[in-house]
């Protein structure tokens, strides 16, 4: 499956790229790019066969404007040919360090040490996390994959759940975010006696001063982000396998054609649920069948609602019935200032501001924003997994999440509260058992 998933060389930075998808297979684009003057880098969704990266030195949409073209297009089987975008990863700014980064004292969490004041943080409090693990004695089960910057895969907290994973940055196995960061190469003790400091903006880390100035600036914007959602998923999930999928940079962006490969490469690597902390404005046909085709393997896909303060649909939250998009709150039940709102992107929403996670150098640190409430939702997932004996599509999960603490209706169902989704799910019937297709509810 590697071999077909961008098996050819990255493409030139200079050259545009485009996300291809097709019911002809190869062929066809290799005919199309004979006509359009386009160039195959690869496949995008491994075996399938139907989504291809192609780049040009040209505007290829243009040149499929023209009569010839455009009906050699439909005769090869060329369905859609869009953009390959750049996404940011979004992180809105912080103003203070929670007293939880000070709250060193080492407690046994399921099998590993960790600090107190990342397993007993008030986001864990607030949706009852203790509550629903010793009531009905989860503690996840399963694969939940993470697409995001990467992980520090030598983190002692995540050592035991981390699968080896895959960078789509890279086309290599492994996810390290460490590999953007040549300058700490090597060095991945960073300093956990030091007190927190703002790493950037957006992020404050007990990390070493030395470290902390090389992490400050644009080039490293979103390092950590990855460690962080990970981290949040093995708080509430702790006993769940986790894969990292590499999609993302240091510096705050990705591919939309790595995040397509990532959700195939996902579904076929048998995870059982996919946390996505990141959104893009527009729809994406590409992306679209991607999540189709995840639902139809009856892998739970969670999404973050977006940090633009808007009730506009963003993707892949705002694909209705096929994700659950998850806004952000307070400590104090109220929607974030900074999340999005409004039934387009949010199912629910779950605590975003101030959540402690790990940190890569086998540190923690504290961030906000809807990437931090996704998290906890797709661990959740897994304890719904642990909680039955029997398989959970997106339309059943999305059910038992919808059992939440009532807040304002710009957040939909409500906050996450794990026992009552848990309660829920364990005395349900099994009536719609079946797998949930796009937009199929």
């Amino acid at each position: 499956m590697i071999a077909l998933a961008l098996a050819f060389s990255n493409p030139a930075a200079a050259e545009n790229r485009y996300i291809v998808r097709t019911t002809g297979g190869l062929s066809s684009v290799l005919n199309l790019c004979l006509s359009a003057g386009c160039h195959v880098q690869g496949s995008l969704d491994g075996p399938v066969g139907q989504t291809y990266l192609v780049t040009s030195s040209g505007n290829l949409i243009a040149n499929l404007l023209n009569g010839v073209v455009n009906l050699l297009q439909g005769l090869l089987g060329i369905q859609s040919v869009e953009p390959d975008q750049l996404l940011p990863v979004p992180h809105p700014p912080i103003n203070s360090i929670p007293s939880g980064l000070h709250d060193r004292s080492p407690v046994n969490y399921y099998g590993t040490v960790v600090w107190h004041g990342y397993a007993s943080q008030p986001a864990a409090q607030i949706i009852r996390l203790s509550d629903a693990q010793r009531g009905f004695n989860v503690s996840g089960t399963g694969m939940v994959a993470v697409i995001d910057t990467g992980v520090d895969a030598n983190h002692p907290v995540l050592v035991p759940v981390l699968l080896p994973g895959y960078d789509f940055t890279r086309n290599q196995p492994g996810a390290s975010e460490w590999l953007d960061v040549p300058e700490l190469a090597g060095d991945e003790s960073q300093g956990r006696e030091q007190d927190p400091a703002f790493v950037q903006q957006s992020t404050a880390a007990v990390l070493d001063q030395s470290t902390a100035a090389v992490l400050d600036g644009g080039p490293y914007s979103a390092f950590g982000h990855g460690t962080m959602t990970t981290g949040l998923v093995h708080l509430v999930a702790p006993n769940a396998k986790i894969l990292p999928l590499k999609a993302f940079s240091s510096n705050g962006t990705g591919y939309l054609s790595n995040i397509i490969a990532a959700l195939y490469y996902a579904v076929h690597h048998k995870a059982n649920v996919v946390n996505m902390s990141f959104d893009l404005s527009s729809p994406s046909a590409g992306l679209s069948q991607a999540i189709s085709y995840a639902n139809k393997a009856g892998v739970v896909l969670v999404a973050a609602a977006g940090n633009e303060s808007t009730s506009s649909p963003v993707y892949p939250a705002a694909f209705s019935g096929a994700v659950v998009g998850i806004a952000s709150t307070t400590n104090w039940d109220t929607r974030s200032s900074f999340s999005n709102y409004g039934t387009a992107d949010a199912w629910i929403a779950a605590p975003g501001e101030y959540v402690i996670s790990t940190y890569p150098g086998g540190t923690y640190a504290s961030a906000s924003g809807t990437s931090f409430s996704s998290p906890l939702v797709a661990g959740t997932a897994s304890l719904l997994l642990n909680a039955k004996s029997s398989s959970l599509n997106q339309k059943q999960a999305a059910s038992a999440l919808s059992h939440a603490i009532r807040l304002t209706p710009d957040l939909n169902h409500g906050r996450l509260d794990v026992y009552q989704a848990i309660s829920a799910w364990v005395n349900s019937s099994n009536t719609n058992s079946g797998s949930c297709s796009l937009f199929c509810w």
